[in-house]
């Protein structure tokens, strides 16, 4: 098959996404099938030319004056009028189409192009319509329910599948724009096993985090934004650092909103200055070796669709202590590959009190089930045949209705 992945963006930055796109296309092109991915960037923006599969950036502003105008709405929402011609003229050249994401002008060129074709096309809404973002942010959903009318919700009831990445997501759909119309399927989500050498990279890391030295820590790895939790962490924190003297936690990931400085403060008041630290985003061996070389991941989110990163940890047979706003809770709860809790900070000070109180033996054995619920569940070897599936039998199908129709 040939497949067109549509994403407003292909930096790492913006998380699941564009790591599902990376690994997943990979273990397409093993298998012979043909991929091209177009985005809302510029071709000067450095993550085009460094990303690992290639990119057709139609964006035409670069990203620092992007980040300088990012207030006027047009510029925010990515507006890109070539890419509506673009996939008119390209689009029926691919056998399958994917969307990715939901409220960005890629979205809108999707539904213009794409709903008066004949060009088969699925939607992966990244979790983008949980019904947590209603109750979070009740006036951007006001005008996401207006764009719902008129292009979000006409997009996803013409697609031949809206593709879920596990149950909890589909359900949580349900409620969330009104009229609600899909073909759903689970397809499950998942990402490529980890490879390298793992001392080298767990070398790389302490490297660039020297006032970590050689210390224990817990690892912390996502955007520092309200929406994962961060502050319920450090006062978590805060609330067990005397039971746990020989673990520091390391906060890793990119601050998009200039939260962290505030958060570093907090953290200081608390005494908590020298036992917390704060890499930024982390990126091959560096990140890899974060995984390897800590005792366990935490990630408090108050919502996490799939959490590539709670999968990227089980890779690496560490235990993940999440909250049950991250959707694949469930597999790590039945596979007892780590703690669950709620997400407010009575649940995150128990992730941290349930975790300090286990015996080596249980660590050790919670580390097994991490890599045996990886294996099982997220290998994106095993995931990537059911999505090749469900997109192929749609094509298929769509074969037999075409000869159909020329027999008559």
């Amino acid at each position: 098959m040939k497949i067109l992945h549509i994403i407003p963006t292909a930096n790492p930055s913006y998380g699941g996404p564009v790591e599902g796109i990376f690994r997943s296309c990979a273990a397409l092109a093993v298998r012979y099938h043909q991929h091209q991915v177009v985005t809302l960037d510029h071709p000067s923006d450095p993550w085009v030319k460094d990303s690992p599969i290639p990119i057709i950036p139609l964006g035409t502003l670069p990203h620092d004056i992007r980040q300088r105008r990012k207030r006027l709405p047009w510029v925010h929402y990515g507006y890109t009028p070539k890419l509506i011609h673009w996939l008119k003229e390209h689009a029926p050249e691919h056998d399958v189409v994917v969307v990715n994401g939901l409220w960005n002008f890629a979205t809108a060129a999707a539904r213009w192009s794409l709903l008066s074709s004949n060009v088969r096309y699925f939607v992966y809404t990244h979790g983008m319509l949980d019904p947590w973002f209603r109750r979070t942010s009740p006036v951007k959903t006001f005008f996401k329910q207006v764009s719902w009318l008129f292009n979000e919700g006409p997009l996803l009831a013409g697609a031949a599948g809206v593709l879920f990445t596990c149950e909890e997501e589909r359900m949580l759909a349900h409620n969330s724009f009104w009229p609600y119309r899909a073909k759903e399927v689970v397809v499950g989500y998942g990402t490529a096993d980890v490879t390298g050498d793992k001392q080298t990279q767990i070398e790389s890391f302490r490297t660039q985090l020297p006032a970590l030295g050689s210390r224990k820590f817990l690892l912390f790895l996502s955007r520092i934004h309200p929406k994962k939790g961060c502050d319920l962490l450090i006062e978590a924190f805060a609330n067990v650092v005397s039971d746990m003297p020989d673990l520091d936690l390391v906060m890793a990931g990119p601050d998009q909103i200039g939260w962290a400085e505030q958060l570093k403060a907090h953290a200081a008041s608390l005494g908590l200055d020298e036992r917390i630290h704060w890499p930024g985003m982390l990126n091959g061996d560096q990140k890899w070796g974060a995984f390897h070389g800590s005792e366990a991941f935490i990630l408090p989110s108050h919502q996490e669709n799939f959490g590539i990163v709670v999968v990227e940890a089980l890779a690496c047979s560490k235990p993940v202590l999440i909250t049950k706003k991250v959707n694949i809770w469930r597999e790590i709860a039945d596979s007892g590959a780590g703690l669950i809790a709620s997400d407010d900070q009575n649940g995150i000070n128990s992730l941290l009190e349930s975790f300090a109180k286990l015996s080596p033996t249980e660590r050790r054995d919670m580390a097994a089930a991490a890599r045996a619920t990886f294996c099982q569940h997220f290998d994106i070897n095993e995931n990537i045949e059911k999505f090749i599936a469900t997109v192929g039998s749609e094509r298929k199908r769509a074969v037999s209705i075409d000869h159909a129709m020329h027999a008559r």
